[in-house]
């Protein structure tokens, strides 16, 4: 069977990239964490002093973009890649509240999205891939034969990202998270350049109600009807 290009894009905390992840290992397929690019460009810009100060320098941090090398590596005893900063496995950090409440608008910027873009389309060029984000099936593959859409209630998605915060160490307040859920949705939705809406060609799958082992089973036999051209 010929290999196909597979986009999930969807609202923050709705298990893009755990769906993503588990659907690529079971089509033996490349996994393509987009959020984790993005993460990756806030957290440097944090350190650079570009943002999280008095006032934001988003002019430096464009002109800084050519310094930037992004890359996954694989990691086999944890069985996924993960994010390098300039030869720096920044995984955890970029996971963290701090950076999730930066990331949206590090991703407002038109010039951070098409430097990203075009190195998600470079990986892409061979199919066989399942990439996750905001704009997969909308700007970076347009044309992929299979598109998700995944949403779930902001109240749902803050109650996941509270959980795994906490499983962390980290402290928040369930309050506090939601605000981001929240905020992070509208930013998404009403940026000038590539919003986060869904292809008029993908299948909207709302997650509120469901648990992992049931998403992977309907999308993965979803993929598998699209990879038999069905």
């Amino acid at each position: 069977m010929g290999k196909i290009t597979i986009a999930i894009d969807g609202y923050s905390s709705t298990g893009k990239s755990t769906i993503a992840k588990q659907l690529a290992k079971a089509l033996d397929y490349v996994y393509v964490d987009t959020g984790a690019m993005y993460r990756a460009v806030t957290l440097f810009a944090m350190r650079e002093g570009f943002i999280g100060g008095e006032k934001d320098n988003l002019e430096g941090l464009v002109n800084a973009l050519p310094s930037l090398d992004l890359k996954f590596v694989y990691n086999k005893s944890l069985g996924f890649s993960e994010m390098f900063l300039n030869g720096e496995n920044v995984e955890k950090e970029i996971r963290t509240l701090p950076v999730s409440q930066q990331v949206s608008k590090i991703a407002t910027i038109e010039k951070v999205r098409l430097k990203l873009v075009g190195m998600q389309q470079e990986m892409g060029k061979k199919k066989g891939i399942v990439m996750d984000g905001r704009d997969i099936g909308t700007v970076v593959f347009p044309n992929a034969e299979f598109k998700i859409f995944m949403t779930a209630s902001p109240e749902t998605r803050a109650f996941r990202r509270y959980k795994e915060l906490l499983d962390k160490g980290e402290k928040v307040s369930y309050k506090e998270v939601l605000k981001n859920v929240q905020t992070r949705d509208y930013i998404d939705s009403h940026r000038e350049f590539s919003p986060l809406r869904k292809a008029d060609d993908a299948i909207e799958f709302d997650n509120s109600d469901m648990g992992l082992k049931e998403q992977l089973e309907r999308i993965y036999n979803f993929a598998l009807r699209k990879i038999e051209g069905k």
